[in-house]
């Protein structure tokens, strides 16, 4: 019979073979709520009424921001709504019901959640929202880590992000001491043929490891990209720098864990 349902073991299938997994929201409602507050703190910030002046559905909103958006703003911008974010008391919990089928079948049902957030608005065209090629791994990340990356837009071709496959990543990291000395560019040049970008539309989760190699290019689409991100990890896996209470907060301890961690055994005896 196996100890996996087999729902859970073609994910499995599926995620050791990519490196990836792409769902449905678990949580379309969540999912809405988070995309809503992210328009009205925009809209907000650029002195809008919610949703803009156009009468744009909040996707379309997003997509055109580009349109009314100062370019020299857009860190001031990014800033602002992770502040704001962290600052509610429910997004933790609504991020994670996004994607907590998916956590649960490929990490563990006792996990840790990153105590911040990413968020990418990358304009299109615009060259100072990068992500080299790069493995987290390499800056001290956990290899027991993924990452639950969620668009508020639709995201495609260079509007979304790149990922080298399991089979190309062991590949090119066996080649990479060629490169060595040389740019970070001309290794993503290298590399080129093998990058898989991501289709994820919006109301889909994607949840991958970041051992692999991956990154974004300049967006050459006619629309904005937003994308948020969040790292999870077993409990109870190996930690790298980030640790445990700086970096990660526990999510789901369950009784039995909470209870082995208080326990103590009686004292007095043998002297004590």
């Amino acid at each position: 019979m196996g100890f996996f349902t087999n729902d859970e073991a073609e994910l499995a299938r599926t995620f050791l073979t990519q490196g990836h997994v792409l769902a449905p929201a678990a949580d379309r409602v969540q999912l809405d709520r988070i995309r809503q507050f992210v328009v009205e703190r925009t809209a907000a910030a650029l002195g809008e009424a919610p949703g803009g002046d156009h009468g744009e559905d909040p996707g379309a909103y997003l997509d055109g921001i580009h349109t009314r958006l100062d370019r020299s703003r857009l860190n001031e911008l990014r800033l602002g709504l992770i502040e704001g974010l962290r600052a509610t008391d429910w997004f933790r919990e609504a991020y994670f019901a996004c994607g907590r089928p998916l956590l649960e079948a490929l990490v563990g049902n006792e996990l840790v959640m990153q105590r911040g957030l990413g968020l990418s608005i990358q304009l299109p065209g615009d060259e100072s929202s990068l992500l080299p090629l790069h493995s987290d791994v390499w800056s001290e990340d956990s290899p027991f880590e993924v990452v639950l990356w969620i668009p508020l837009v639709d995201c495609f071709r260079t509007k979304s992000m790149f990922i080298l496959p399991p089979e190309a990543d062991a590949r090119w990291r066996d080649r990479m001491h060629a490169f060595a000395g040389g740019s970070a560019e001309a290794f993503t040049e290298a590399v080129a043929d093998d990058l898989h970008y991501l289709e994820a539309p919006y109301g889909t989760v994607l949840c991958f490891t970041h051992t692999l190699m991956h990154g974004n290019r300049v967006n050459r689409e006619p629309t904005t990209r937003w994308s948020l991100n969040v790292r999870f990890k077993g409990l109870f896996t190996p930690y790298s720098d980030k640790q445990l209470g700086d970096f990660f907060d526990p999510i789901t301890l369950r009784p039995a864990t909470r209870i082995g961690m208080g326990y103590r055994m009686p004292g007095g005896f043998g002297g004590e």
